[in-house]
């Protein structure tokens, strides 16, 4: 999950899906934001700190938080040097995630396909949107905390490419970098408010409609397939506050010529197909 939320377009609660904690993840987030915040502001303290599903979250977020702190910088340089190699990679990845997603959904009614279709247009407008202006008030900073972490947990989209297009991307890196506690506070209020309020929203869709959901969340990461596809073009630039070129929109493209860095995109996304597929595999063994 933490090497997926360094990917632009990528969302770690597609890889929580597919390795099938997701709804524990949910009820875990329900059950910190709900029971343990309640317990915690009577001051019983203890039993708040029991109420906490430690053996749940302490290892997955360590998971996360290592992958961020000893893979950012690799994943930065290639991300710099062979972009279209680590798209296809994840892109490989994530098409074969549609397909072991789609297999959850126990019966594919026309409500379900509705749900897939609408939601892969919606998935396929939002990462090829091109960023925005958005003032840099405190009120803007919270909502938009909001609308990233709701967008983390959701599998298909990044929330890092939320906050990218609301033009909040660069402004938070300045205020972690500055250590702008007041901007900083706001970013985090709106991400504990969305994720208890849209965590819950998720909980009772996934318990009232559970194949509708399944098969819209599966439609959210076929529309962000848009944004991994391994040839891309860049359409518009801007240069930001640091002086440096940025790009704001690429369109996809079909390669120039057939060679051996064509094959060599084509591997990768085998290579992320075969893994998923060797997750699958490994997940079908543990449950015999």
């Amino acid at each position: 999950m933490g090497l997926a939320d360094l990917i632009p377009g990528v969302s770690g609660g597609t890889v929580a899906f597919i390795s099938g904690i997701y709804e524990e993840l949910l009820q875990s987030i329900k059950t910190v934001s709900g029971d343990v915040l309640k317990l915690a502001l009577k001051l019983k303290i203890k039993e708040a700190v029991a109420a906490v599903p430690f053996r749940f979250l302490l290892p997955l977020f360590a998971g996360i938080f290592t992958a961020i702190l000893t893979l950012a910088n690799v994943l930065g340089y290639l991300l710099e040097t062979y972009p279209s190699f680590v798209w296809s990679f994840f892109f490989g990845l994530v098409m074969a995630s549609i397909w072991l997603i789609g297999k959850r959904v126990t019966n594919w009614n026309m409500r379900g396909m509705i749900a897939c279709a609408v939601t892969a247009v919606v998935g396929y407008v939002i990462v090829g949107s091109v960023p925005v202006e958005t003032p840099a008030t405190i009120p803007m900073f919270f909502l938009s905390g909001m609308i990233a972490i709701c967008a983390m947990i959701l599998p298909g989209i990044s929330g890092s490419f939320i906050l990218l297009i609301l033009g909040k991307y660069a402004q938070v890196l300045d205020a972690v970098r500055e250590m702008n506690l007041t901007v900083l506070i706001a970013v985090a209020a709106g991400c504990v408010v969305g994720l208890a309020i849209f965590s819950r929203f998720l909980s009772w869709l996934f318990a009232k409609y559970h194949d509708i959901s399944v098969a819209a969340l599966a439609g959210f990461m076929l529309g962000s397939l848009r944004k991994l596809w391994p040839w891309q073009e860049v359409v518009t630039t801007r240069i930001n506050s640091h002086g440096a070129e940025v790009v704001l929109a690429t369109k996809n493209i079909l390669p120039a010529q057939f060679d051996a860095s064509t094959i060599l995109v084509i591997a990768l996304i085998v290579v992320g197909i075969g893994i998923i597929l060797l997750v699958d595999r490994m997940k079908l063994v543990d449950e015999e």
